[in-house]
């Protein structure tokens, strides 16, 4: 029987390109529970690699030729993190973890500048006249003289981030974007250096998000200023800890959070809007994908906000090709070629994870839903308000045992604070754009506009905090990594069970 399973899948090229797929992610999520850095075990695994690979070439039955090929690329997922791990000679920074070092290097991204501290991500070049790589995370007190590209002298007592036998630690968190080692307090000395033209034009984008900044400073008083910021190119620097306890406590903090979590609910809400409207759904989806992709170059393009605009588009491919085989397979594939760059994401980037689940979601639990929920014929607001509940549910529903297993809180108001909040974000957004972009020409018509962008910003506050303050509007609730597992298989056994119901009623 599992033979002829197997069997089946071996002899459908789709099935056979998904297994291999999955087979893929699967060797990068095992090596990334073990996180094993001893590099005799990398020669085996490459030796079974070219043994495998090569058996493949002498046996002629399909079903073994499959299995093997399945073997590929579970190793071969295995190889890739290996392959990402720090080099440990004296040309990596990481071998002089301990020790106190002087070394040349450049900033490699806008330093984060907080009320309490600056912390600045430096790409190490050069130490003692010879050449050296890695990247350190330097903690400095609030420094505002520092800005991307600079090029400096550091001279600290380099350490290994703490970490734990978790997956989800401080060290595989900076270490999901190439970070291995962290300063505290170091003494820097800036030196003089011509920019190249590349580093001219990203300098010049960097000071114009600055500029975007200082002019919603203008035109909103905080903490709508904030909020805006956070909602046109995610900045949370603003947030005051009370905002982000009430977004967090109300289950709304994904709208300011640059991921494909918010990506994809707020593009799956455009487009069922557009449509509602009238739009031609060819239409709708291209100017949706326009928006993603502008809203990507403007806030960075940085890896994690490249990899939430994929999922946002992922989704719309569902809602304009309508078959989820298709559109399951583009994003399997898309999650192995993510990992093919950078494999740290799967188990230790919770992001890459709430966006991939969110996606799933919106793709196959947001049909079931939308068969269960009552329609109300042509009324396009309410049709709106629901479509924009399924999407908001069905992410929840895909979010949830994977939140409860990593922060173990739930949240009791979120579904219904996402249903009064999150229809007027994309209209939130493009009132605050136009603003933005006018008050460079005309400023006092822009603040007319702004007026809107201020109601609605005002409307989104106050719910998140009346929502945050009702009675266990959250509370603990930690679930282990069994049940957390136990609760997807649940998922996709519904999923799979009620798929299979239409179909059947449909063939009757």
């Amino acid at each position: 029987m599992l033979k002829e399973g197997i069997n089946k899948i071996a002899n459908s090229t789709s099935k056979n390109f998904l297994a291999l797929c999955f087979s893929f992610i699967l060797g990068v999520s095992l090596f990334s529970f073990l996180f094993l850095q001893e590099y005799i075990q990398f020669y085996l695994f490459l030796s079974i690699f070219v043994v495998l690979f090569f058996l493949i070439f002498f046996w002629e039955d399909p079903f073994k030729k499959f299995l093997l090929a399945c073997s590929l690329f579970f190793i071969l997922g295995g190889l890739r993190f290996y392959l990402s791990l720090p080099a440990k000679g004296l040309d990596s920074l990481n071998y002089y973890h301990g020790r106190e070092i002087i070394f040349l290097g450049k900033i490699n991204l806008p330093p984060q500048i907080t009320d309490r501290s600056t912390q600045v991500i430096v790409g190490a070049q050069s130490m003692g006249g010879k050449k050296i790589s890695g990247k350190v995370l330097l903690f400095l007190p609030v420094y505002n003289d520092l800005k991307f590209a600079d090029r400096i002298i550091v001279e600290c007592h380099l350490q290994k981030p703490i970490g734990k036998d978790s997956f989800n630690s401080y060290d595989k968190y900076l270490a999901r974007d190439g970070i291995w080692s962290v300063c505290n307090k170091p003494i820097i000395e800036k030196i003089d250096y011509q920019l190249s033209s590349l580093e001219k034009i990203i300098t010049w984008f960097f000071d114009f998000k600055q500029n975007i900044q200082n002019q919603i400073n203008l035109l909103w008083p905080e903490p709508e200023s904030s909020l805006i910021a956070g909602l046109l190119y995610g900045a949370r620097s603003g947030f005051s800890d009370e905002l982000k306890q009430d977004f967090a406590q109300s289950g709304i903090t994904h709208i300011v959070a640059i991921s494909g979590y918010n990506i994809s609910l707020v593009a799956s809400i455009l487009i069922s809007t557009l449509l509602r409207l009238g739009w031609n759904r060819l239409r709708a989806f291209w100017l949706a994908v326009f928006g993603i992709v502008l809203f990507v170059l403007f806030t960075g393009a940085s890896a994690s906000v490249v990899r939430a605009g994929i999922m946002g588009i992922v989704v719309l491919l569902s809602s304009w090709l309508g078959r989820l085989s298709r559109v399951g397979n583009i994003l399997v594939f898309t999650a192995a070629l993510m990992l093919l760059f950078n494999p740290f994401v799967l188990v230790w980037d919770i992001g890459f994870q709430l966006s991939f689940l969110s996606t799933l979601g919106l793709i196959y639990l947001s049909p079931i839903l939308d068969v269960s929920f009552i329609k109300f014929g042509k009324n396009i607001f309410l049709n709106s308000l629901r479509e924009n509940f399924i999407s908001t549910l069905s992410a929840i529903l895909a979010t949830l045992p994977l939140i409860l297993f990593q922060f173990g809180r739930l949240s009791v108001v979120a579904p219904l604070a996402n249903l009064l909040i999150l229809w007027i974000i994309p209209f939130l957004m493009l009132f605050s754009f136009v603003a933005v972009a006018l008050s460079y020409l005309f400023f006092i018509p822009a603040q007319i506009i702004a007026w809107f962008g201020y109601l609605g910003s005002k409307y989104v506050i106050i719910l998140a905090h009346n929502f945050a303050h009702w009675p266990l509007a959250s509370f603990n609730l930690y679930l282990p990594w069994w049940a957390m597992f136990s609760a997807y298989g649940v998922i996709v056994y519904w999923i799979k069970r009620k798929n299979k119901l239409e179909k059947d009623y449909v063939q009757n």
